[in-house]
């Protein structure tokens, strides 16, 4: 089981990483769409969203849910421990949605700087604190 500690450490790491994208990216688009009429500061933010996404937020996902699956396969027996677990993977399934809607908003923001308000962008970057909280409050304090 030394094997499967390792996996979890780096998928705690990997779910870190993902997370600090999922915190920042939604400001970005929030000073994005305050800014819209600054074209020398989008077009920077819209650099800083790209490299966010792509080269942070996508990897650290995969990370996430292959070290996640390959400790599921390692111990089958965990779905066994509660309804816990299950509760998990739905709040990790939403917040896969939230994943792709992020780079969904980033492409839609690069034609129209003025997508959505920022009251409606900052509502919408509390969305992956709340999942966290419940993801977290399954793991260690399993619930039922």
């Amino acid at each position: 089981m030394a094997f499967y500690t390792w996996i979890l450490a780096f998928h705690v790491m990997s779910f870190v990483s993902w997370m600090a994208m999922l915190f920042y990216l939604p400001r970005l688009f929030i000073y994005h769409r305050e800014n819209a009429d600054n074209k020398s500061f989008t077009d920077i933010v819209e650099i800083q969203e790209y490299k966010l996404f792509k080269y942070i937020g996508v990897p650290a996902m995969w990370a996430t849910l292959f070290s996640g699956l390959a400790m599921i396969y390692l111990n089958t027996g965990i779905f066994s421990s509660g309804g816990w677990m299950h509760a998990k993977l739905v709040l990790v399934a939403f917040l896969i949605t939230y994943h792709f809607s992020l780079g969904n908003i980033r492409k839609i923001m690069l034609e129209n700087p003025h997508y959505k308000t920022s009251k409606y962008l900052r509502i919408y970057n509390e969305v992956p604190t709340l999942l966290m909280i419940f993801i977290v409050i399954m793991v260690v304090v399993k619930p039922f």
